[in-house]
């Protein structure tokens, strides 16, 4: 698992973000639908990170849009490096006509260089009646809607087993400091409280990103994110220090800190829901629910949980989201029945064939939350609706690729190293910033 939050995973659990976008240009209308097979003959070709179960469930939305169209299909599943493969496709003269992009700053790097199509009026008008307001500027570039974001993830619930609670007589905390309460009963019962992901260093980022954007709030975030105020600010540091008061504590990472740092996502879920349990909690997006399920049989909302990611002192509870937006290149050869996908894929009919495999959930707010198939999906939905306009992009996500994105450096690897020795956040927070300058001015 690197640093895609949903390859590779596939459950039950879904939920309903805000999204939004209003933006001016865009091509000219293409119809998707009426079922008069009028893209015959024609074939889209669409590039995405997704593999394994999520690559055949998205299958599915692309076979109803043949039936729909006429058109066929072909996926080609990128890996982690979008980037790479789709400027090595295009200089190529083989570009995709559609790309579902994993992260903001990669959408706003493709556009950057000249490789999007504005959006056609008509998803335009599906996005300003259907999608909250919230997400428009992650689906625009300088007021130009080029992604529509089809699918996303929620990252700011912390799963937990109910038997491991239960034997530590604790119930889901309301707070920050009531989460680290709660972990101590929970080792003095005889479970590790957490188990932590510290070999991914993307879980890293979300810790400090949900922590951050409760405590520090959300305007401090969003300049943080696009590095307008600088990682030495005391909001950094104090971010840090909160953080540090969990990874500091051997009592309540399963196998301290060099355990977590040997853990990667799969069995960080594996230490809380498979056949040996170490830890009684795990924090990541809403995806665990897919592992706990899948890889180990358990039910979602009887023997494995969420809660949402408590509230630090007096801030709000974070809520953190992440998403893939489909985009349109120009050099596709098949532009427009590219953009006819993208309208197709703007509509709850379209959502509505991945929320009943599960393991998705949808930005889109017209989408019946029956299409769901559990209880747990429809109380995150609630949540995440409930959060309205402050709901924020996932901050590393939106960063350059060699800070925010890459394996064994910048935010990853100096997070890893706070990890391992989380004495001095100071300190951290200058690397964290001499990290930045450089790849933000890259």
């Amino acid at each position: 698992m690197m640093r895609r939050r949903t390859t590779l995973l596939s459950g039950c659990t879904a939920l309903v973000l805000a999204l939004g976008a209003t933006a001016c240009g865009g091509g000219d209308p293409v119809s998707a639908g009426g079922g008069d097979k009028a893209l015959g003959g024609q074939t889209v070709t669409v590039a995405g990170v997704w593999s394994g179960a999520e690559q055949k469930n998205f299958q599915k939305v692309l076979d109803a849009f043949t039936e729909k169209t006429g058109a066929k299909t072909q996926f080609v599943s990128t890996g982690d490096n979008v980037s790479t493969v789709v400027g090595s496709k295009i200089e190529g003269g083989n570009a995709p006509d559609v790309v579902m992009v994993p992260q903001v700053g990669v959408l706003q790097q493709f556009a950057g260089n000249g490789w999007l199509k504005p959006l056609s009026s008509t998803t335009q008008k599906s996005v300003a009646a259907d999608y909250a307001t919230v997400w428009k500027d992650y689906g625009s570039v300088k007021g130009t809607l080029y992604g529509l974001y089809f699918k996303a993830a929620h990252k700011s619930t912390v799963w937990y087993s109910p038997a491991a609670l239960d034997q530590a007589g604790v119930q889901p905390p309301k707070t920050y400091d009531e989460l680290l309460k709660a972990g101590r009963t929970v080792s003095d019962s005889g479970l590790a409280a957490f188990s932590v992901a510290g070999q991914d260093g993307w879980t890293l980022t979300d810790w400090f990103e949900n922590v951050y954007l409760s405590q520090a709030g959300p305007e401090r975030y969003d300049a943080l994110a696009a590095h307008e105020l600088k990682w030495t600010d005391q909001s950094v540091v104090d971010a840090l220090t909160t953080l540090g008061k969990l990874f500091q504590d051997k009592q309540l990472l399963a196998g301290g800190q060099k355990g977590a740092l040997n853990t990667d996502f799969p069995g960080s879920v594996e230490k809380v829901f498979g056949p040996e349990p170490e830890a009684g909690m795990v924090y990541e997006g809403d995806f665990v629910a897919g592992v706990a399920k899948d890889q180990f049989g358990r039910k979602i909302g009887e023997d494995a949980n969420f809660f949402p990611f408590p509230p630090v002192g007096t801030g709000e509870a974070p809520v953190v989201s992440g998403g893939d937006a489909a985009v349109v290149l120009k050099d596709g050869k098949n532009t427009k029945a590219g953009m006819a996908l993208l309208e197709y894929l703007a509509t709850p009919e379209a959502a509505a064939v991945w929320a009943e495999t599960g393991g998705f959930l949808s930005p889109n707010k017209k989408l019946d939350l029956a299409s769901y198939g559990d209880d747990v999906t429809r109380t995150t939905a609630k949540s995440l609706i409930a959060a309205g306009d402050s709901v924020r992009f996932d901050m590393s996500d939106q960063a350059p690729a060699a800070f925010g994105g890459t394996k064994g450096a910048g935010e990853w690897k100096i997070l890893q190293d706070f990890l391992r020795d989380p004495s001095d956040p100071k300190a951290t927070a200058a690397q964290l910033e001499t990290a930045a300058a450089k790849a933000y001015k890259g």
